[in-house]
């Protein structure tokens, strides 16, 4: 007995060890996912956060991560939200990629995160949220059989130190854990996802609109940069619509068949005149909108080859018809000239020499 007491003793030693070592290690940053653990009943949906923190002791910030996270079959990713996130430059938007069962992104954070303010209770370390559902399996003849699941962060996963060098930071990761149950949920299915977007009335944030030139990118063409938040539900989709200065006021951009593409930010324009009016509209996971407007200054706009065209037509017509003016006021001042000569002769008429009488002068 007393010999059983001293080995439970030491492996319980040596865990507490074990799991105080890394923890004690000198590291930059650390990556983890919260909760680290969730029992998941049939058809039921989590929120997993990815979040980092950062050891004061080191005082080093991370500026940017890449991250691949790694899902197990028996468990479905239905959406990722970034509407919290402390990353606002994106390399990679969040990505799930339901045939290598990984979801990947990547970003930066100007200036670096160097941990939670002093005095904000709050996590404000979210980097995502991924939802993650159980999709209603079959894993025995008990309801009562459950089924271990991790998700867990790929070896690729990295975070750089806000150094100005791109340095790789000193990172842990930690992953989760998902108990899937075929016991279906008492109170119904439990869908705090569901809840967050039909709570979310508002739209996303105002932003403007870009128009950038450079020789060096695009090929020298017109291009556009946009970005903006959802601090709801976070950001689905940009649509992008360039609308004609001709149809200015006929062009109806709100109605429901209207041409919007979708699309991501940089986004090169395809009027490179620019004689069109440019929209984005960007539309968070509620569905709600908010539209940018930006109409080209007239002094950057180019014609077009037809409109050189026709402004090359219409010089040469009015060339034509300048010319052909001057030509027949010519050929009228002529003949007007000589019909008053004709006129003058008439009303001074000569007599012939043999008409002349000398006799009746003297």
């Amino acid at each position: 007995m007393k010999k059983t007491f001293v080995s439970h003793f030491a492996f319980a030693a040596l865990c507490f060890v074990m799991v105080m070592i890394p923890f004690s290690t000198t590291l930059a940053a650390s990556l983890y996912l919260d909760p680290a653990y969730h029992a998941l009943n049939k058809g039921d949906t989590v929120i997993v956060s990815v979040r980092l923190e950062t050891d004061k002791s080191t005082q080093e910030c991370v500026n940017a991560v890449d991250v691949v996270l790694r899902y197990p079959n028996s468990i479905d990713p239905v959406d990722v939200s970034a509407g919290d996130s402390i990353l606002s430059l994106w390399v990679e938007k969040p990505t799930i990629n339901r045939e290598e069962k990984t979801i990947t992104f990547a970003g930066g954070i100007p200036n670096g995160y160097c941990g939670r303010v002093t005095g904000d209770p709050r996590l404000s370390n979210i980097l995502a949220r991924i939802v993650f559902r159980s999709p209603g399996f079959s894993i025995g003849s008990s309801a009562d059989t459950a089924l271990e699941n991790s998700i867990s962060f790929d070896d690729t996963t990295t975070a750089y130190l806000n150094d100005g060098s791109g340095t790789k930071a000193s990172l842990r990761t930690i992953g989760a854990t998902i108990d899937l149950s075929d016991k279906p949920s008492g109170e119904g299915i439990h869908n705090p996802w569901q809840d967050e977007v039909v709570a979310d009335n508002f739209p996303p944030e105002e932003f403007s609109i870009q128009l950038l030139h450079d020789e060096l990118t695009f090929a020298g063409k017109h291009y556009i940069v946009f970005n903006t938040a959802d601090k709801q539900t976070g950001i689905d989709a940009y649509y992008v619509m360039e609308e004609p200065l001709s149809e200015l006021g006929l062009f109806q951009w709100g109605r429901a068949d209207a041409p919007w593409i979708q699309t991501r930010s940089p986004y090169v324009l395809k009027d490179q005149t620019l004689s069109s009016v440019i929209r984005v509209k960007a539309v968070d996971k509620a569905g709600n909108e908010y539209v940018a407007t930006l109409v080209p200054d007239e002094s950057q706009r180019s014609i077009t080859a037809a409109g050189f065209s026709f402004v090359l037509v219409l010089l040469v017509g009015i060339t034509l018809i300048g010319g052909l003016s001057i030509i027949g006021y010519r050929f009228l001042k002529g003949r007007s000239q000589k019909r008053r000569e004709r006129d003058a002769d008439e009303s001074n008429p000569v007599l012939p020499e043999e008409h002349f009488d000398e006799s009746q002068y003297k």
